[in-house]
């Protein structure tokens, strides 16, 4: 059951949050991944593009795991648990929506000819880390 996100890990992920996805491959072994993070919500949020590994693990396998350290803070870190759902539907505008936080441009200066954006959005079950006091973040939702 998807769980609601204290207001401190949303603020990490309101920032230039960079993270790691964990996905698991067909053959059980794991995938990790360097992306920008976001939230929607409760909802952690990343884009990618159609054709590479993460989208393909999350549609056979939709259990995923992310990190997030934050910015401002690098005691303080965050693990979510969670399952992911990928989707095409305002793909484009997000992922430009994260060049403006990260890069401080427009538009998201990497797009490849013919590219087809995805937004991947995670229920989370649970979550792990500390804040920057060393406090266990799991038990404050």
């Amino acid at each position: 059951m998807a769980i609601t996100l204290p207001e401190p890990v949303k603020k990490i992920l309101q920032d230039k949050t960079h993270g790691h996805v964990i996905t698991f491959n067909p053959k059980g072994t794991l995938q990790a991944t360097l992306v920008w993070l976001d939230v929607d919500g409760d909802d952690v949020v990343f884009n990618t593009a159609e054709g590479r590994v993460k989208p393909r693990n999350l549609r056979s396998d939709p259990r995923i795991v992310i990190t997030a350290q934050d910015p401002n803070n690098p005691r303080s870190y965050v693990v979510f648990y969670g399952q992911a759902t990928v989707s095409e539907a305002e793909a484009d505008e997000h992922v430009d929506k994260l060049a403006k936080k990260i890069l401080g441009v427009d538009t998201y200066p990497f797009r490849q000819p013919g590219e087809k954006r995805l937004i991947v959005r995670t229920k989370v079950d649970r979550i792990g880390g500390h804040d920057a006091t060393l406090t266990p973040w799991r038990g404050r939702h």
